[in-house]
């Protein structure tokens, strides 16, 4: 050692009780995680002394120790967020600090912890040896660590490592960037796209941080009204979508809201930053994002390139709506068109509809799919616009050879629709063309038996006779009730599919409901 150092500039090594494992100034939360691997007490107190004041980036250091390579390697394993680790060559072992850098770098992957080797005997582990063939980050001869240049290690190492960690977290942030973007376009709901994007954005921001509590909105401007599409955090049990937004909202969060809508464009503040969307066709849409810190420039960044996505997705989803919405008004117009041209109203079609999705939903079909089997039922008679008119409106009993032209609006109706590769016209095909077998194989066009019929099949079946029987038509007058319900218990097993009528029994309150909601004015 060079003579002219001060006595306070020694790391002086005496005898000390094993001090305690943390730092006991201060809060130990957000600090540099430093780990010391050492056989000697003395050098576990003297690094504390020494570090003890030690500041960087706005934080200070928490201390974890271990005496020996069995205890380093318990301790870095249930520490995977150590940022340095001091450590000693010889211990229980002669290469014990070499062993437990591999095992840091190859069993434990840790990439970024900084691995500072700190040996009294050089001569075990020499550093151009050590540097050359051990991933470790700095070499120090115990007898050259002065109190000022163990500060310096550790502030270089330190330094690196932040530089580290903010580079792969960029990384982590972009590729969530690349993910959630990826998911957006698998979201058909709207709410549930707002729901995704909060939940994304959240993870976005959330990157490194397991105490950051997040509280956002996303809501949606009505012409009158601003609702709330999705909420997370504190609000999300009171925020229900569809409601107000004024109603749930605090009044500070409601202004910050109200000012992205008026001045049309998001706002980054110390404690929360809003997010503003327009579509082509006018929709506004603006996220409230609310957490414990200010976003930094890097989240800042990775935020404008989410929202730019997500206003694409946004415009997709309202192309979408709007796709659906006049898909959903022509199905409905072509079914009361082919229910017309038969002088029937076309209640009969909102009827079959709403029957249908009742019993989908009963049979334990999701939401999504009992609606599509709604909007599909409408179209269970489309084919009959091929029919000519002297047959399809014959006033008295049909011929043979008329029967026979009647039911080829089954194969009519499927040939109109089963070229498309939507999921709504593909149900419409599949009821149109098998509303009229029967579950014993006696129906037509094709013959079918019990399961061999399309579920969607059967429930129109069941539907469409209800509601017929039920109701005038040029060639008879509508059954009383209880007539169509021995005729449904008779054909339990025949015509219908037994558990179908079952259901039909089970919920008839909600059917005749139905029934009455929709009821027209007897034939003349």
């Amino acid at each position: 050692m060079s003579s002219d150092l001060g006595q306070d500039d020694l790391l002086i090594f005496a005898d000390d009780e094993r001090q305690p494992t943390l730092a006991e100034s201060g809060s130990i939360e957000n600090r540099w995680k430093v780990v010391i691997v050492d056989d000697e007490q003395e050098v576990h107190h003297l690094t504390r002394l020494v570090l003890s004041d030690f500041e960087f980036d706005g934080r200070r250091l928490e201390f974890v120790s271990a005496y020996s390579e069995p205890e380093a390697m318990k301790v870095l394993e249930d520490h995977p967020d150590a940022a340095v680790v001091l450590l000693d060559v010889v211990m229980d072992r002669d290469d014990s600090g070499l062993r437990i850098v591999r095992h840091i770098r190859e069993r434990l992957k840790y990439v970024t912890t900084r691995i500072i080797l700190r040996t009294g005997q050089p001569g075990q582990a020499p550093e151009k040896v050590v540097i050359t063939n051990y991933d470790i980050n700095d070499y120090k001869e115990k007898t050259e660590l002065t109190a000022q240049k163990l500060f310096t290690t550790v502030m270089a190492a330190l330094r690196s490592y932040r530089d580290i960690q903010v580079i792969e977290n960029n990384k982590l942030g972009l590729e969530k960037i690349i993910h959630a973007s990826a998911d957006l376009f698998e979201l058909k709901s709207l709410n549930q796209f707002a729901s995704g994007v909060l939940t994304q954005l959240t993870a976005i921001l959330n990157l490194n941080r397991n105490a950051l509590h997040c509280n956002s909105f996303a809501v949606s401007k009505g012409q009158e009204e601003i609702y709330i599409l999705a909420a997370t955090g504190d609000y999300s049990d009171s925020a229900v979508p569809n409601t107000r937004v004024q109603d749930v909202a605090p009044p500070r969060v409601l202004r910050c809201i109200e000012e992205a809508f008026r001045n049309k464009r998001g706002e980054f503040a110390a404690d929360h930053f809003t997010c503003y969307f327009q579509s082509k066709t006018g929709r506004e849409n603006v996220i409230y994002f609310e957490g414990a810190v200010k976003p930094s420039e890097w989240n800042r960044y990775l935020i404008d390139i989410y929202c730019s996505n997500v206003s694409i997705a946004f415009e997709n989803l309202y192309l979408n709506e709007e796709v659906e919405t006049t898909q959903k008004d022509i199905i409905f117009t072509l079914g009361e068109i082919a229910e017309t041209r038969s002088k029937e109203t076309g209640n009969h079609v909102k009827r079959v509809a709403e029957y249908s999705k009742l019993l989908a939903l009963k049979v334990g079909l999701p939401e999504e799919e009992a609606e599509m089997i709604r909007l599909a039922s409408s179209m269970h008679d489309v084919g009959k616009v091929a029919v000519p008119d002297e047959i399809l409106n014959k006033p008295g009993k049909l011929t043979p050879e008329e029967f026979d032209v009647i039911k080829q609006h089954t194969n009519h109706g499927y040939a109109m629709l089963n070229h498309s590769n939507r999921d709504l016209i593909k149900t419409a095909a599949i009821i149109a063309y098998q509303h009229h077998e029967k579950y014993d194989g006696q129906g037509y066009p094709n013959g079918l038996a019990g399961e061999e019929i399309h579920l969607y099949g059967r429930i129109a079946a069941l539907a469409d006779v209800f509601d017929a029987l039920g109701s005038d038509r040029v060639y008879k007058k509508a059954w009383p009730l209880e007539d169509i319900l021995d005729y449904f218990r008779r054909e339990s097993g025949r015509h219908f599919d037994p558990k179908l009528v079952d259901l039909f029994f089970e919920h008839l309150d909600d059917i005749l409901e139905i029934r009455d909601r929709y009821s027209d004015p007897r034939l003349a």
